[in-house]
């Protein structure tokens, strides 16, 4: 695996226990914005030592999600695939950082 597929995996699974935390109600002791700009903070420290420059994330096509990553924190809708469990419309979303 190269050095570009790490960060990606990495990076995938900090995004990915946003949704995690918050269903744990997490939400009462820390927002979300701190949430993901932590998980992105250390995903830029990643990408210093191991190269690239992409965030990439799926998202469920709900408004407060899709708001959540485009109005409040910069991420750009690139694309959607259907989940292959339950056929789900899942919204890709990408940031530079």
């Amino acid at each position: 695996m190269d050095e570009e597929s790490n960060t990606y995996t990495l990076s995938a699974y900090l995004i990915a226990q946003l949704g995690k935390n918050f269903s744990d109600n997490a939400n009462e002791k820390i927002e979300g914005r701190q949430l993901l700009h932590a998980a992105i903070d250390t995903i830029k420290m990643l990408q210093h030592m191991a190269g690239g420059t992409v965030c990439f994330l799926e998202a469920e096509d709900k408004p407060q999600l899709l708001d959540f990553y485009e109005k409040e924190n910069s991420f750009k809708r690139f694309s959607t695939r259907e989940s292959k469990n339950d056929g789900h419309k899942l919204i890709q979303l990408l940031k530079v950082i």
